[in-house]
Parts: structure tokens; C-alpha cells; sequence
């Protein structure tokens, strides 16, 4: 059985993914907000909105990640719970997108799917002990 100090560091590495989540979510914005022309619906695409509303929803919600990262690094109980819904929406999010935009970037998508997946093992394997490690 692992440590509580093993578990702990999963909870650290969590957080430090999730930063970086929130990061690459805050540039797809980013691309979608100054850039709007780079991703492009077909007729075979849904669009909801508009690219630019898109990009702003995606800003928003990586900085949302960011703050949760952030919150886990010092141990905070929402921040788990937040980033365990974020991470779980991210995910769905990310590959609505890729369903809808085969074409633009598969294997980005792929990879922040896969690290909400990991973020999400993390969060949910174990937490006793790493608040009272931090504090």
C-alpha cells in the first residue's frame, strides 16, 4: 500500500497538471478570441455560438482551472471538488470538440483529455492526509 506522502505527491502532481490545463485551455481561447478564422465549422460541425464567444467561454473556464490548481497547492477542500467537476466538464468539452473538429487539432485534444483523466484519478483515489500535510 502506498504511503501517505506517495498519495500526497499525487495530489501536488494534480494540481500542477490542472495549472497547465487551465493554461491550454486559456490559449485555445485565446486562438479562438484573436485568431477566429484558424478554427472553422463545417457543415458537418455544430456551432452554438460564435468562435469568439467560444474562445471567451474557454478563457473563463481555464482560469477557473487555474484558481482550482492553484487552491489544491494549498490544500483546499473546494478546490478538490471544484477541479473534479472542472476536470469532468473540461473533458466532455474537449471532446465535443474534437467530434465537431476532426481537422483542426485531434491530438491536442486527446492529450488534455488524457490529463483531465489522470487529474481525475488523482483527486478521487485519495485525500485524507494531504490537507493535514500542508497546513
Amino acid at each position: 500500500m502506498a504511503s501517505r506522502s506517495a498519495w500526497g505527491g499525487w495530489i501536488v502532481f494534480a494540481a500542477i497538471v490542472l495549472l497547465m490545463v487551465g493554461a491550454m485551455d486559456v490559449l485555445q481561447g485565446f486562438v479562438a478570441i484573436f485568431k477566429d478564422d484558424y478554427v472553422v465549422a463545417t457543415r458537418k460541425g455544430l456551432a452554438i455560438v460564435d468562435v469568439t464567444a467560444w474562445g471567451w467561454s474557454m478563457v473563463l473556464w481555464g482560469a477557473l482551472l487555474v484558481v482550482a490548481g492553484l487552491g489544491l497547492l494549498n490544500g483546499a477542500g473546494w478546490a478538490r471538488w471544484l477541479s473534479i467537476i472542472g476536470v469532468g466538464v473540461n473533458a466532455i468539452q474537449q471532446v465535443a470538440f474534437l467530434a465537431n473538429f476532426p481537422q483542426a487539432y485531434p491530438l491536442w485534444n486527446i492529450l488534455i483529455v488524457a490529463l483531465n483523466v489522470l487529474v481525475l484519478f488523482a483527486l478521487t483515489v485519495r485525500w485524507q492526509g494531504y490537507k493535514e500535510s500542508v497546513a
